[in-house]
């Protein structure tokens, strides 16, 4: 008999010990399904058990009879939520009040008020997932988990919808608090468009983008079209800036017509001297672009037209049209001599580089669009492009030299006032 009862002992001992490891025994087949799936299952449980929280601070407890109950159990219902960038089925607990009102429930509004679907497709976007592949980018949710959102059409969508409220939002942005002291315009081509960006440096250095523009080229229509958009949105037009631009005659005009005197037009270095040596020999290429990088490097002005002038004359016989392109605004290219900028900031100010970066940036994002269908998918896509480059922007170099341009752009300002207090005068 005691040897019946020490085994009755021992396999109640036995039991018990596996009872106990039981738990961890649970935890450890959950762990080897990987620690998203355990995470993720463990927030769901969170949210079920909130949920019910709530609906209880709202019912009363369950099978407690209390004359005061306000509202009752009703259930639950099929709901969704946003997890890890697609749309998961949640049950909904569901409450009403006696007079049969729903009871809304202050987590699941706050969590279905909230949708980051949209954030998250755009970013993938700008990472360069195509839509065909966004389901493939997000990361696995356990097999019982039912998801939907993810497929190429819903992706699209999403993207759609959102890079149309940013278009709209960025379209619209006042810029009127923003002392811009330089700005420089080029254009990008993008499919079979032009789009022409508008780059505006600050006073104490800092990048802007201020606008865009689409259209067929760099025609006046478009040119005229960016630079109205700038100066409804608070450009200011009667406070001197640079303009830094890349030789397009529509540009310019477009540039003199809303500016006038206070605009000081800088050509970019080099673009001009990529349109001259075009026009030369392979073997005259070095020589000629090294000449014409020594005159811009030079602080006086008469000194670097003369050296220019030199050059377009010894040229001028065998190559016309080249001595014809390097004279074509020949003063202009330097405006910035002119200023007496320190090199640093001269160097900044000589080429459209500061923007050509950014329409680098807008290459990269647009890189896995195949088809572009019309200007306005063009638009958003470049609002888009602008924006994420604006996000990582820096102070330009030579930004600690700014005093010395406003310096200039302060004395061109008194200079344009004199000639219109003349003209008012005159008149």
């Amino acid at each position: 008999m005691k040897k019946i009862a020490r085994k009755k002992v021992v396999r109640q001992a036995a039991i018990e010990a596996q009872q106990r490891w039981l738990p961890l025994m649970g935890m450890m087949l959950t762990l080897r399904r990987g620690l998203r799936e355990l995470v993720v299952e463990s927030g769901m449980n969170a949210l079920e058990a909130l949920l019910e929280q709530e609906r209880t601070e709202a019912c009363g407890a369950r099978y407690k009879h209390d004359p005061e109950r306000r509202a009752f159990r009703s259930g639950h219902a099929p709901g969704e939520l946003v997890l890890g960038g697609r749309r998961v089925s949640v049950a909904r607990p569901r409450a009403r009040t006696v007079d049969e009102s729903e009871v809304v429930l202050p987590s699941w509004k706050q969590f279905g008020d909230e949708d980051p679907l949209s954030q998250r497709v755009v970013e993938q976007m700008l990472m360069g997932v195509a839509t065909r592949k966004y389901k493939r980018s997000l990361e696995p949710l356990p097999f019982e988990v039912k998801e939907r959102g993810t497929s190429k059409s819903a992706a699209s969508r999403h993207f759609i919808a959102a890079t149309t409220q940013n278009l709209d939002e960025w379209m619209k942005r006042d810029l009127g608090k923003l002392r811009i002291a330089g700005l420089m315009i080029d254009g990008l081509s993008v499919g079979e468009h032009m789009v022409l960006v508008a780059l505006g440096i600050d006073e104490g250095g800092h990048k802007h983008v201020l606008g865009m523009r689409e259209g067929a080229t760099e025609n006046s229509t478009a040119c005229k079209g960016l630079l109205g958009d700038l100066v409804d949105r608070g450009l200011c037009q009667e406070r001197s800036l640079l303009v830094v631009l890349d030789g397009a005659k529509a540009l310019t005009s477009a540039v003199r017509r809303y500016f006038g005197e206070y605009a000081l037009i800088q050509r970019c270095q080099f673009h001009k001297k990529k349109n001259v040596v075009e026009e030369l020999p392979d073997h005259m290429h070095a020589s000629v672009r090294a000449t014409m990088c020594k005159a811009y490097k030079l602080r006086n002005v008469g000194t670097a037209t003369q050296m220019l002038e030199n050059l377009a004359r010894s040229i001028a016989k065998n190559y016309p049209s080249a001595a014809g392109s390097l004279r074509e605004g020949l003063a202009e290219t330097l405006t910035i001599v002119k200023l007496g900028l320190p090199p640093p900031l001269a160097r900044t100010f000589s080429t459209t580089n500061p923007l050509e970066n950014v329409n680098g940036s807008i290459r990269q994002t647009c890189r896995n669009v195949k088809r572009w269908q019309d200007g306005t998918m063009i638009r958003r896509w470049t609002a888009l492009a602008l924006r994420e480059a604006e996000s990582h922007f820096h102070r330009i170099p030579g930004f600690a030299a700014m005093p010395f341009l406003l310096n200039a752009l302060r004395d061109n300002d008194a200079r344009v006032q004199q000639i219109i207090d003349e003209q008012k005068k005159a008149s």
